[in-house]
């Protein structure tokens, strides 16, 4: 199986429910990872307020944040490689890079 890690910039929540607006894309994130994840599917997701450590151990990440700051966030690694910078991925390449059909969960726009 492939490893996903999401690397998400300093933010209070993971969903985008908290705050004054709430952001669309974090709770179809946040959806479709707690979907994946009741499947048995491992995704790590870390907060760079929660865990700014791993961004200076991860070497990929590291190298990325000396280049693009951390504006570059949110970046997602497929085994390793970075393979999606500035935006999450879609809830179609999730479905592809652990093959489970995420069809039925909502998308939310």
């Amino acid at each position: 199986m492939k490893t996903i890690e999401i690397f998400d910039p300093a933010m209070c929540c993971p969903t985008g429910l908290c705050g004054p607006n709430i952001n669309p894309d974090l709770m179809r994130v946040a959806a479709v990872l707690e979907n994946l994840k009741r499947r048995g599917v491992h995704i790590a997701r870390h907060n760079l307020r929660d865990e700014p450590q791993l961004y200076v151990d991860n070497k990929t990440i590291n190298d990325y944040l000396m280049k693009e700051g951390a504006d570059g966030l949110p970046v997602t690694l497929l085994d390793g490689e970075i393979v999606v910078t500035k935006k999450y991925p879609t809830t179609k390449q999730l479905s592809e890079w652990t093959g489970e059909n995420l069809d039925i969960v909502p998308i939310i726009k």
